[in-house]
């Protein structure tokens, strides 16, 4: 297989090119020119004060003024490069000349076309590499802007290949963590839709039932704002007609009283008939026991009691007690804290007889 000639030369003429750099790197490292630690020496060095005054120190460390001499001397050195070899050829042609013709050295026309041939064919030989250098150089420009849009495309692409790869590092320590917070069994998405769909039906399930609910309180709240209008009227009817009473001062086998024990006898039925109550007792001075029969179901009756406990001397309410409702599954805790912190004994009772009757409206 021959090789291809291109603007760098044949494959084997780059090889040698090559190789011929490699022997020159390898020259250099061996050589050991310490060009570096030569050039940090020289900027180092300072003139001595007895050497040098501090003007010329300065004009030493100045690069402008050091390059001027360094021209200048490069300058006077090709001068006297010229000269030499002017005086050189003068020196030879004058020997040629006086010197004995048998000692002068014989130059033939045959020399001096050999001279001429191998001038040409140096010349010739200096216009492929020139044409070959153009080429080159030709090509770098044109491949320069070439190879450095791939380089930038290539470093683009680094950077987001390395962005890519902290993302996917970053994507599996976060699923790591997941996995760790949530172990097996996961909720998969056909779980999940199934659990969606049971919130929602249970979800609207209850909105009706809250409805209903808000229903029946609105009623029982209406029944029980006329009850306690009735029962509020009945009690100013009970202390006019005690203030009556009291005021009348009469013998117990007056006729007046009749009537109105038949009317107070009445109004207790009445007020019993609204609220269910069955009994009062007063079990001391500080407790009195309500017993009421509430209506839980068409025809059916529950009797609960209700004991309420006041402070000693005073008219505050300490607590309140319950039986019967532990049967209906009605617990009336947060209602009896929050009326005994406000002394509402009327409250408290009407709370916990409402509650108890909205919870079994059929």
């Amino acid at each position: 297989m021959t090789s291809r000639p291109s603007s760098f030369g044949t494959t084997l003429e780059q090889e040698k090119t090559l190789a011929a750099a490699q022997n020159l790197s390898s020259e250099i490292e061996k050589s050991n020119l310490k060009l570096l630690q030569n050039a940090s020496a020289f900027k180092s060095w300072k003139l001595d004060t007895d050497e040098a005054s501090d003007s010329d120190e300065i004009e030493a460390k100045d690069p402008a003024i050091v390059a001027a001499d360094v021209a200048a001397q490069i300058s006077f050195l090709r001068k006297l490069k010229f000269q030499y070899l002017e005086q050189n050829a003068k020196d030879k042609y004058v020997k040629s000349i006086v010197s004995d013709i048998d000692d002068a050295p014989i130059v033939t026309a045959e020399d001096n076309k050999e001279l001429l041939e191998s001038n040409a064919a140096k010349k010739e030989k200096l216009k492929v590499a020139k044409s070959s250098l153009a080429e080159t150089q030709g090509d770098i420009r044109t491949l320069a802007p070439l190879v450095e849009r791939d380089y930038q495309r290539v470093k683009e692409a680094s950077n987001q290949a390395a962005i890519l790869s902290q993302q996917i590092i970053d994507a599996r320590l976060a699923l790591t963590r997941l996995r760790k917070t949530h172990p097996h069994p996961r909720l998969t998405i056909p779980l999940a839709d199934q659990k969606l769909v049971d919130q929602v039906t249970e979800m609207q399930d209850l909105s009706d039932e809250l409805q209903s609910i808000n229903q029946q309180s609105h009623t029982t709240k209406e029944k029980v704002k006329r009850g306690t209008l009735e029962v509020e009227n009945l009690r100013v009817e009970r202390a006019e007609a005690e203030k009556a009473v009291k005021q009348s001062q009469v013998d117990e086998d007056d006729a007046r009283l009749v009537p109105l024990y038949d009317w107070y006898t009445a109004s207790m039925t009445l007020h019993r008939s609204l609220q269910d109550l069955h009994d009062s007792y007063s079990a001391s001075e500080n407790e009195l026991r309500l017993t009421y029969n509430v209506e839980i179901s068409h025809g059916r009756r529950h009797r609960i009691t209700i004991t309420l406990i006041f402070a000693p001397d005073t008219r505050n309410l300490g607590t309140v007690q319950t039986a019967g409702l532990d049967e209906l599954g009605v617990d009336v805790g947060d209602l009896i804290d929050a009326h005994v912190q406000v002394n509402d004994v009327h409250g408290v009772v009407a709370a916990i007889l409402a509650r108890v009757r909205t919870r079994h409206i059929t």
